[in-house]
């Protein structure tokens, strides 16, 4: 079993950028495709963006397209999302999330086995 843990959430103007991290222990980092969801106050939980197991597809919501970039570092155990030109409404609390299940870089929440607590994103205006 694989514990997450996010980090690098804070407060930023728009435009600024922020680079998200999320650390995995107790498990073997490079059996999991990872992705990055996030949850908006009253709204539901939605995709952001996924990553192969070996990083070599990657895979994007329109929102994120052009702006996010998601990698991995399988030695350093650690998949990260660099958010760029980020707008108000990338404000959320970020989740990262783990499938042994699926390595196809899927956007469906249902398929992701583990997730971290969360990290806090405002973007103000």
């Amino acid at each position: 079993q694989v514990q997450l843990v996010e980090s690098g959430g804070g407060l930023v103007q728009a435009g600024d950028s922020l680079r998200l991290s999320c650390t995995a222990s107790g498990g073997t980092f490079s059996s999991y495709a990872m992705g990055w969801f996030r949850q908006a106050p009253g709204k539901g939980r939605e995709f952001v963006a996924a990553i192969t197991r070996s990083g070599g597809v990657t895979r994007y919501a329109d929102s994120a397209k052009g702006r996010f970039t998601i990698s991995r570092d399988n030695v350093k155990n650690t998949m990260y999302l660099q958010m760029n030109s980020l707008k108000p409404e990338d404000t959320a609390v970020y989740y990262c999330a783990a499938t042994g299940r699926h390595n196809s870089g899927t956007s469906y929440d249902f398929q992701y086995d583990y997730w971290g607590q969360g990290t806090q994103v405002t973007v103000s205006s």
